[in-house]
């Protein structure tokens, strides 16, 4: 199957967080909260992936409010955060949103994404993650992990589907 065809099947995106949605960096206060910074283009690529009938969700490692709001903000129905074993964590996600996991891809960037990424139909990595994790990746993004990696993916999903145009229709007219 080429990536393309492999990108048409998708029902289903699953992302990490840092070093994807956003460029892995982690701001803590003196009170040890967090900021995370994340990508509007993303944002809008996930609505419109959404939008489309292609469900998200969200596989990390970390745990932030900052991350609960935004996916609140977006609508994403699946978090799975604190996640130890992101492979344990791909069965939660089948379970939850009847999608099979060769349905499935996931987009990633470093080490621990690599057990979600060999269980998964289409494994996708940014422009910058990890060497190990782009030689086993079906498809590797122009763009670096959060500065428009997911909108990359996002559209590449609708355009092989053949949704771009009809996505895209509500701000031409």
């Amino acid at each position: 199957m080429t990536p393309n065809e492999k990108l048409a099947s998708v029902d289903l995106l699953i992302m990490d967080v840092d070093g994807v949605l956003t460029q892995g960096e982690v701001i803590y206060h003196d009170d040890g909260s967090q900021i995370k910074i994340f990508n509007v283009r993303d944002g809008l690529g996930l609505r419109l992936l959404m939008d489309a009938g292609i469900q998200t969700a969200i596989v990390t490692g970390r745990s932030a409010g900052a991350l609960e709001a935004r996916v609140k903000n977006l609508g994403i129905p699946f978090l799975l955060h604190g996640v130890s074993d992101k492979a344990a964590a791909l069965l939660k996600v089948v379970e939850q949103s009847g999608v099979p996991a060769h349905r499935m891809a996931f987009i990633g960037d470093d080490l621990p994404d690599l057990p979600i990424m060999s269980r998964v139909g289409t494994s996708i990595a940014v422009a910058d993650a990890a060497p190990e994790v782009k030689d086993r990746a079906t498809i590797t993004t122009t763009h670096a992990g959060g500065k428009g990696a997911v909108r990359e993916t996002c559209e590449a999903i609708l355009k092989a589907k053949g949704l771009w145009e009809t996505s895209i229709e509500r701000f031409l007219s």
